[in-house]
C-alpha cells in the first residue's frame, strides 16, 4: 500500500468493549475510513480478518489485557495488515507484551487528532517491512538456485549467479523468476550432476 491509498481504508477494530467499539467507529469513519468489521470474540477475529482482509487493524484495551493480546494474535497470524493496539490509560507492560505479538505501533484513544497520523507512519513502516520480507524471501530463493546449479554444473558461486543473468536476459525473464524455476527444477539442470574436479 502506498502512502496516498491511506485517504480511505478499510479497518477493522476489534475490543471485548462493545461500548468502546461504539465509541471508535464512528471516529474512523470521521477521518473518511471504513469500517468493515467490529469483532468482540477471538474465535471469530481471525476468520473475519482473513475474509475481509482490511487494510488496518486497531484493538483497543478492554478489560482484559489477555483479551486484548490474543485479539491481537489472531489477527497478526491472519492479516496482510498492520496492527495498531488502542489505549484508554498509559499500560507500558502490555505495550510491550502487545509489541511482541506483532502490534506496529499503539495509540491513546483520547488523543483522535494524532489517529490518522500515526495510521499513516504505521502504513509506511509496514510497507517497508513487507518490502524487507520480500527482499530476503527473494534472495533466499536466488541463494538456493545458486547452489543447486553450483552443484549440478560443478561451477563456482560467482558462474551460477552469471549464467542465472545470462539465462534471465536470453529469456526476457526476471532473475527471480528463473531461480524460482531452477529451485523447482527448471531445463537448465543436467540429469546427473557433474562430478567434482
Amino acid at each position: 500500500m502506498s502512502y496516498r491509498e491511506t485517504d480511505h481504508l478499510r479497518v477493522l477494530i476489534a475490543n471485548e468493549r462493545k461500548d468502546r467499539l461504539a465509541l471508535v467507529a464512528p471516529i474512523v469513519i470521521a477521518l473518511g475510513h471504513e469500517v468493515i468489521a467490529r469483532e468482540i470474540e477471538v474465535e471469530d477475529v481471525g476468520a473475519v480478518t482473513a475474509r475481509e482482509r482490511p487494510d488496518v487493524a486497531l484493538v483497543g484495551l478492554g478489560d482484559s489485557s489477555e483479551h486484548a493480546l490474543d485479539l491481537i494474535d489472531r489477527i497478526v497470524r491472519e492479516a496482510s495488515c498492520p496492527v495498531i493496539a488502542l489505549l484508554h490509560a498509559r499500560d507500558s507492560a502490555f505495550v510491550r507484551e502487545a509489541s511482541k505479538r506483532g502490534v506496529f505501533a499503539h495509540i491513546n484513544e483520547a488523543d483522535v487528532e494524532d489517529w490518522q497520523s500515526s495510521i499513516d507512519i504505521t502504513l509506511r513502516r509496514f510497507a517497508e517491512y513487507q518490502e524487507l520480507e520480500g527482499a530476503f524471501g527473494r534472495r533466499a530463493v536466488t541463494e538456493r538456485a545458486k547452489g543447486i546449479l553450483m552443484e549440478r554444473h560443478a561451477i563456482d558461486e560467482a558462474s551460477a549467479f552469471q549464467m542465472l543473468r545470462e539465462r534471465s536476459r536470453i529469456d526476457n525473464r526476471k532473475l527471480i523468476d528463473l531461480a524460482a524455476a531452477v529451485v523447482d527444477g527448471h531445463v537448465l539442470l543436467p540429469k546427473q550432476p557433474h562430478p567434482r574436479s
